[in-house]
């Protein structure tokens, strides 16, 4: 039986993660609060009025120092927490100080690329990397396969995936493609394979780029890691709750 064993929300897009013990999954909608908010960078157009592409936010594409940050998202909702190991805990309301997150991210940002200018949130479905409110579900027996050929041992945190499980084959996930996924209470259906970025080759704790992943993963004819599901029926999903492909 597979069981669901890690479960993360990322509350500002590519500005850390946090790990939960349970949530509850709405169908139509994404993780809540994950990528709820997003820093728009100084060329973007971006207004939060509706969803928006990846290149219109600083993200650790561009700047990979971004890839070692922490989050601690408050109960209110609305505070949150952001740790790394080169700046000062930030604790901040993303709502209403935004200068105070620029002030403190852009030490960590390239000079010469666009810049971090101000956070926008999209209620409900938030910034996620689909066009569709998206969970993003992965598979530890893949990244065994990653870190396996890479020849050195990998944190999972690089991939910043929703749900984790692991089937004890890799690359399972991707048959499950077109099918529907009962996790605990809720029920997803999975749209498509997650084509990986530049970011996902920096180290989450240092936040250097160290292992050549996008490299790796084309040694299997794809550049494709975890994949992408909607909430179809509402639900709550915890650490340890069965996973059964419909």
């Amino acid at each position: 039986m597979t069981t669901l064993v890690q479960l993360f929300r990322h509350p500002l897009k590519s500005h850390g993660r946090e790990e939960l013990q349970s949530v509850t999954l709405t169908a139509g909608q994404a993780m809540p609060f994950d990528r709820l908010w997003a820093v728009a960078h100084d060329h973007s157009r971006a207004d939060g009025s509706e969803w928006a592409r990846c290149v219109n936010f600083s993200i650790g594409t561009k700047a990979p120092k971004l890839a070692a940050i922490n989050a601690v998202l408050a109960e209110d909702g609305k505070t949150l927490t952001l740790s790394h190991p080169e700046r000062p805990d930030l604790t901040f309301q993303p709502d209403s100080e935004a200068a105070r997150l620029i002030e403190w991210v852009l030490p960590l940002v390239p000079q010469d690329r666009a810049l971090p200018d101000r956070i926008l949130r999209l209620a409900e479905r938030g910034f996620t990397d689909t066009p569709f409110p998206s969970v993003s579900l992965c598979n530890l027996a893949s990244h065994r396969a990653v870190a396996d050929k890479a020849g050195v041992a990998l944190s999972n945190l690089r991939w910043r995936g929703n749900i984790w499980f692991d089937t004890g084959t890799a690359w399972d996930e991707f048959d499950w493609i077109g099918k529907d996924v009962a996790i605990g209470g809720a029920l997803l259906r999975v749209r498509e394979p997650i084509r990986r970025c530049l970011h996902t080759a920096a180290n989450p704790e240092t936040g250097e780029r160290d292992v050549d992943t996008l490299g790796i993963l084309n040694a299997w004819d794809h550049q494709d890691f975890g994949v992408y599901a909607e909430v179809i029926q509402s639900g709550q999903v915890a650490i340890g709750d069965a996973i059964e492909v419909k």
